[in-house]
């Protein structure tokens, strides 16, 4: 006995190694009665995800990576019914953590850290100080300097600008980037726009839709644009666009009339295998049927490729509030060998289409590469009994290993047009991290 604890002492006095952290980690019980994005942060050597706790209050939970204990920060604001106020992260070059969310056509929300990697030190924070009456879809980017960028919408569905502010870590201080909003619906209609993408040419992309009321069925004209520094924006020949772009003076790539098939939602922009951009997205075919389209610009002018071919199919979206999908596409992702890869689901099915790169058309019998993240066994099964509940996932949004990346999980009930439900509403479920290794 006296040795055996003899070289547990010496053991302890060397020094083992800790325990490997486990690849699933729980980090708060959450609300699950409606679903509103959450997000999720790896910046070694510390992880931090945004979320909603049990009670619906805004919660910032931090980690070390080589440790499985949490600590937690509440912030003062809670949300409400709407599946709009989403939140989301992001690490200025200082190393200060900042927050924004729960916002849909309200003031601003968001938070800032005073002392880096200390999130108990998270405070709310000015920006700008005009417009930020009527917030929408915060967005954190960086431009290629790795400055921090913020996007939003000031207005209303049908109704609003897109806004940017840089912000300057010597001072403290946000500004905008632009003299100008990029984009102005002329208080007659608002831009639905994707996040500026950098692409391998170098460029920041973007593609947006028009709306004009609330009503989704009235988005119109997939509109186009590229920078190459978030400042001067030119269409896709490389003429200058004077900002802020309209209806009239942006790029129509496809003038999708209103109640035409588009919508915001599935809209998404990629490229193939020669660095081309292709935008994707949705609308009614000659005969009425929902289709799946590529957009690509060729040197005599945009494209426009029916993906799918699906008979007697018609998603009639209108209204207004979150709306449940019925149809969801991805972005063409190149796999090589003059093929690309295009996700899809609807209610007849789902997958995945391998296309060619030149026709952009489904490759029959083509098969997949054995590739994809591989999830811990059971990560993605409903646990919950309440009738209507699904698994949520959202990536991360920080530095990825080669070997793993991370995904958090949780499960809600469906959106319900922001509207609030009858009780009884399902328990709080548990909100996971989970480590998802790569093949």
């Amino acid at each position: 006995m006296f040795y055996r604890l003899l070289a547990l002492l010496g053991s302890f006095c060397l020094g083992q190694a800790a325990p490997p952290v486990p690849d699933v980690l729980t980090v708060d019980k959450v609300w699950s009665g409606h679903p509103v994005n959450f997000a999720l942060l790896t910046a070694p050597p510390h992880q931090y995800v945004a979320y909603y706790n049990a009670e619906r209050q805004l919660t910032v939970a931090q980690r070390r990576l080589d440790q499985e204990k949490w600590v937690y920060q509440q912030l003062p604001t809670s949300v409400a019914w709407d599946s709009h106020n989403y939140v989301t992260l992001a690490l200025d070059r200082a190393g200060q953590l900042h927050v924004s969310g729960n916002m849909h056509v309200v003031p601003l929300v968001y938070f800032r850290t005073t002392k880096p990697g200390d999130i108990s030190t998270l405070a709310a924070a000015p920006m700008v100080g005009e417009r930020e009456q009527r917030m929408t879809y915060p967005v954190f980017l960086q431009d290629k300097a790795g400055r921090l960028i913020y996007r939003y919408r000031d207005g209303q569905s049908g109704s609003g600008d897109d806004l940017y502010n840089a912000y300057d870590e010597s001072t403290q201080k946000w500004t905008r980037l632009l003299a100008t909003p990029l984009t102005n619906g002329q208080g007659k209609m608002n831009a639905y726009c994707t996040v500026p993408q950098l692409g391998p040419d170098g460029m920041f992309h973007l593609c947006w839709v028009w709306r004009d009321t609330p009503d989704c069925s009235t988005n119109h004209d997939l509109t186009y644009a590229k920078s190459a520094d978030l400042v001067h924006w030119v269409d896709s020949a490389g003429k200058e666009l004077k900002l802020p772009i309209t209806v009239q003076t942006g790029e129509v790539v496809d003038p999708v009339p209103a109640k035409g098939g588009i919508i915001n939602s599935n809209l998404h922009l990629g490229f193939d295998t020669r660095a081309r951009v292709i935008l994707t997205y949705h609308k009614y075919d000659a005969h009425g049927d929902l289709q799946i389209y590529a957009a690509r610009r060729e040197p005599e002018g945009w494209a426009i490729i029916q993906v799918s071919d699906w008979k007697g199919y018609r998603w009639e979206f209108s209204g207004g509030g979150t709306i449940v999908g019925e149809v969801s596409v991805g972005a063409v992702e190149p796999i090589g060998d003059g093929k690309l890869t295009l996700s899809y689901r609807y209610p007849h099915g789902s997958g995945t289409w391998i296309l060619d790169d030149q026709t952009l058309q489904p490759i029959p019998d083509a098969k997949l590469p054995k590739k994809g993240l591989l999830m811990p066994a059971g990560a993605l099964q409903v646990v919950s009994t309440f009738e209507g509940m699904k698994k949520r996932q959202v990536a991360d949004l920080g530095a990825e290993s080669t070997d793993f990346t991370y995904r958090l999980v949780w499960e809600t009930l469906d959106a319900n047009r922001d509207r609030p439900r009858p009780q009884p509403w399902p328990e709080a479920s548990e909100l996971k991290v989970i480590k998802v290794k790569k093949p």
